[in-house]
């Protein structure tokens, strides 16, 4: 699929990246590479996903009521209690007014050296008040409660509820940020409250940053890479003798002037220089004047907007490439693939099912559009329907190693992966061996069995995979980045994964994926400050908006981390 990264991994735990970010403990691999997370077997016990609604102490004896023969309701602390447990009856009963009356009275008569109780009579008022929707006073009782707590997880709890009904995302955050901590992520509720602002603080602050962002040319071998998963694509094929020498016949043969203003084959000369900052006002020039590759001109000044990130201004060629019922076929059918994958890009997957299909109505025989359309099914989930496409597309260019290694990868091994068939899985790894044996040149094969090896613990042999990739692709700086994640998981080595990320960012320095793994490890390793601005560094060369709002979540969560810890003192373990 033309998108901006490979398809890749998913998570088996099912917990998002965010949140891995914030974990230490036991190893796990999560697709891109290592991540941490908590021993879950010394916490099983805590685990809880049931609903807070209920106020605290309902059966709370009272001093001097014990059956005893004591002094009756003789302390200012017994009073408020008893006051308090009449609150809670009126609680359990749906009268929330009288609840709330009677744990006004328990504040008032409980001493203020009472602490706890006085932070429970608060916190159980917050309670009845959110019943009543009264956000405002769920939010000055809680606060109340957890000055005098600062730990007390339902009344921080109850306080990010009601700032979300607020629309105070960024307390909200902090907030749950510090219950996700003190519960040890064992939390289901809390967890998703932390992953819902995550993302809509994420998608608000990318609508504003991407519209206002410069665009930025990526790397070579980005753009490389980003080629290289076409093989029916007219505009990225090397000039032809003809067009070289840039020579017309007319219709009696004799030979016609040289055209020497081509702006789309000098475009196509700067591509075979890898002068990319040049092409789109090459073509644009060829498009403004009219010339014989009007049409080829569009695609592939389209195609560098997307490379640049500038959608907006793809669309506009995309759509007159497709609309032009007499230009070659192909770049009708490469036009429909590089929109359609935009479209997944924007969260659009009818309107991306819908061109891809026109794509392969139009183009029967194209590699390309079930190559990519297989890519788009994964991603929807749709994995049967994936492995037909793949397999048209290896029908119709037997050569195509990259169809073969990522049917293999995504649709073979991750579904018995994630399913839990060993069978399966050891299938899927024989498939690996035999495409690399078939296709040893194809570095995305070893790539993809690199990271099939690390999720079965076979780290050795994955180094290896690595080690293969970085002799066909020196320049891949992606690959340094998973190589250096696996000595995290591997070895639990963290200088030497650290400097092979940073041997990634000496490669390419626009490489996002580079910078937001280095933040992400140092979350984990209590550098908050640092992790922030290697994620900001990421969210500067993001290349869509989905990708843009992602690196914010992340942002945000270690932000909010460092207002946890300045508030509270809590903080995760570090490595």
């Amino acid at each position: 699929m033309a998108a901006s990264k490979p398809v890749e991994p998913q998570s088996g735990t099912g917990l998002p990246r965010w949140q891995l970010a914030l974990l230490v403990g036991t190893p796990i691999v999560l697709g891109v590479g290592a991540v941490y997370l908590w021993n879950r077997s010394r916490t099983k016990e805590r685990k809880g996903t049931g609903e807070r609604k209920t106020p605290e102490g309902s059966a709370s004896p009272v001093q001097g009521q014990d059956g005893g023969g004591g002094c009756h309701l003789s302390l200012p602390l017994d009073q408020a209690q008893a006051a308090k447990n009449k609150g809670n009856k009126y609680f359990k009963a749906a009268k929330y007014d009288s609840a709330i009356q009677c744990y006004t009275e328990a504040i008032a008569l409980c001493p203020t050296e009472q602490k706890a109780d006085l932070s429970t009579f608060y916190q159980n008022r917050a309670a009845a008040y959110e019943q009543l929707m009264n956000w405002i006073e769920v939010v000055q009782d809680c606060s109340r409660a957890v000055e005098l707590n600062p730990r007390y997880v339902k009344a921080l709890f109850r306080r990010a509820k009601a700032l979300e009904k607020l629309d105070n995302k960024k307390e909200c955050l902090e907030d749950v940020t510090a219950v996700c901590i003190l519960e040890a992520f064992q939390n289901q509720q809390s967890m998703l409250l932390a992953d819902k602002v995550l993302k809509q603080l994420g998608k608000e602050k990318a609508k504003e940053k991407y519209k206002n962002r410069e665009p930025m040319m990526p790397s070579p071998q980005f753009i490389k890479s980003y080629f290289s998963s076409f093989t029916d694509d007219i505009i990225s094929q090397p000039l032809q003798k003809g067009e070289k020498k840039d020579e017309d016949k007319d219709k009696e043969g004799e030979a016609a002037e040289v055209t020497e203003s081509s702006g789309y084959l000098k475009a196509k000369q700067y591509m075979e220089e890898e002068n990319y900052d040049k092409i789109i006002s090459e073509c644009t020039k060829e498009i403004d004047s009219g010339g014989r590759y009007t049409a080829e001109a569009l695609l592939l000044r389209a195609t560098f907007f997307l490379l640049i990130g500038n959608a907006t201004a793809a669309q506009p060629d995309l759509d007159q490439v497709i609309n032009m019922q007499d230009a070659n076929v192909k770049l009708r059918a490469n036009a429909l693939i590089k929109r359609g994958s935009m479209y997944m890009q924007q969260q659009q997957p009818l309107l991306s099912t819908q061109d891809f299909n026109m794509a392969a109505e139009i183009d029967k025989h194209n590699p390309d559009v079930y190559h990519h359309r297989g890519q788009l099914k994964i991603l929807l989930d749709q994995v049967d329907e994936a492995v037909g496409d793949f397999d048209e597309c290896i029908l119709l260019r037997p050569d195509s190693a990259l169809a073969q290694a990522q049917k293999c990868f995504s649709c073979l091994y991750r579904g018995s992966y994630t399913g839990n068939n060993p069978a399966q899985v050891q299938t899927a790894m024989d498939g690996f061996e035999d495409v690399i044996r078939r296709f040893p040149k194809c570095a995305e094969g070893y790539a993809l069995y690199a990271q099939a090896l690390t999720d079965q613990q076979q780290f050795g042999k994955a180094d290896e995979m690595y080690d293969k990739c970085i002799e066909l692709e020196p320049d891949n700086a992606t690959t340094y980045v998973h190589k250096g994640l696996l000595q995290l998981q591997w070895k639990q080595d963290l200088d030497l994964g650290l400097e092979l990320i940073s041997k990634a960012i000496e490669i390419d320095n626009k490489c996002d994926f580079a910078y937001e793994t280095m933040g992400t490890i140092e979350v984990q390793r209590g550098n908050l400050d640092k992790a922030i601005e290697m994620f900001n560094k990421a969210i500067n060369l993001a290349k869509s908006e989905m990708e843009m709002a992602h690196l914010y979540s992340l942002c945000d969560a270690a932000y909010a981390q460092t207002e946890v810890a300045r508030k509270y003192g809590l903080k995760p373990p570090t490595l």
